[in-house]
């Protein structure tokens, strides 16, 4: 599965990278229909599958030329490299974009999940099975996007379950990992305030500041979101020898199940959405950046008499249509292999 590849493939397996971090972070948008539908999702459960027991002797045994390419590191450097910066690029600038033209960036995602759906299934060997586990992915995703929250939990097990989960967007096309920590009640623990306390700390550090080892707020921030990190990168090693396994032996059945996830995450990312957001006793509940704590959706049908209603009707066609480009350089690709 390992490939060589040319200077421009490794800035575009980044910019690949980059795209499913970014994704990652939005709640409704999952990263693994990103690697989907670019075409490395399955490398990438493939090259997290690597990561065994063999990887490690090979690594402690300092055969490290050995471990690099049995691992496939090159191609984890450039996707979760590209993945971990996006945190802080193109992440920044999607929280800025939803936060000033929000029904916009939410129709170009609903477009480019049905041109994703369009992308996946036009090739696709529809059998009354695959039919079957695709109506199953449906009721799945609309299932999910119809819960309720939990109450926020800081208990450390459960935040190390949060991270197995929360990955899961990564590995799981249609299936949100950022939604699933809202559902789960943790997302603006997790995703919002321990980080900022890390980037906080990462400051004070480079600052030779080491004041925040006797503040136990700061240290228990920093505890979460390593344990966080940890349950994250379990998760990837586990899901991914399963998802590698099941992909194998039951390819058709995986891929009608994604479609149908894909299917049922339409109605997280509707764009015509009012936030709610949660309180208690009558107030607002706030992160440590003051902004008030999501903590679902309430969905309605558009005014057609508005203006905005047909801009965002253009912004989902735009969605669609870069997913037609994709598909239109995909074939053109494949007639120059």
């Amino acid at each position: 599965m390992s490939k060589k590849r040319s200077f421009i493939d490794n800035t575009l397996l980044f910019f690949k990278g980059l795209s499913m971090g970014a994704a990652n972070k939005v709640p409704g948008v999952s990263g693994g229909t990103v690697a989907f539908v670019l075409d490395f999702y399955e490398e990438l459960i493939y090259s997290f599958q690597k990561i065994n027991t063999k990887a490690f002797k090979l690594f402690f045994n300092g055969r490290f030329k050995a471990f690099f390419n049995y691992v496939n590191a090159p191609f984890l450097l450039l996707v979760m490299g590209g993945s971990m910066f996006s945190y802080f690029s193109i992440s920044i600038l999607l929280d800025y974009l939803i936060r000033n033209y929000e029904l916009y960036v939410w129709s170009a995602f609903f477009g480019m999940i049905i041109g994703s759906i369009y992308y996946i299934g036009k090739g696709f060997k529809w059998s009354k099975t695959n039919v079957l586990f695709t109506l199953i992915g449906v009721v799945i995703g609309i299932s999910i996007s119809l819960m309720s929250p939990a109450k926020e939990n800081t208990n450390l097990w459960f935040v190390f379950f949060c991270g197995i989960v929360g990955v899961s967007g990564m590995t799981l096309p249609g299936l949100s990992g950022s939604f699933i920590l809202i559902l789960l009640g943790n997302y603006v623990l997790l995703l919002v305030d321990s980080v900022t306390m890390l980037y906080k700390t990462v400051v004070d550090i480079f600052s030779w500041n080491w004041d925040f080892l006797q503040d136990q707020v700061r240290i228990k921030y920093l505890k979460i979101i390593i344990i966080f990190t940890g349950g994250s990168a379990f998760g990837l090693v586990v899901t991914s020898h399963i998802l590698g396994y099941v992909l194998k032996k039951w390819n058709h059945i995986v891929i009608a199940v994604i479609i149908g996830f894909i299917t049922g995450s339409l109605g997280i990312v509707w764009p015509w959405k009012k936030e709610v957001f949660k309180s208690e006793n009558g107030a607002f509940l706030k992160d440590f950046n003051g902004d008030r704590i999501l903590e679902n959706y309430q969905r309605y049908f558009p005014d057609y008499h508005l203006k905005e209603t047909w801009i965002a009707i253009l912004f989902i066609i735009i969605g669609f249509g870069l997913l037609l480009l994709l598909d239109m350089y995909s074939k053109r690709q494949n007639k120059l292999d």
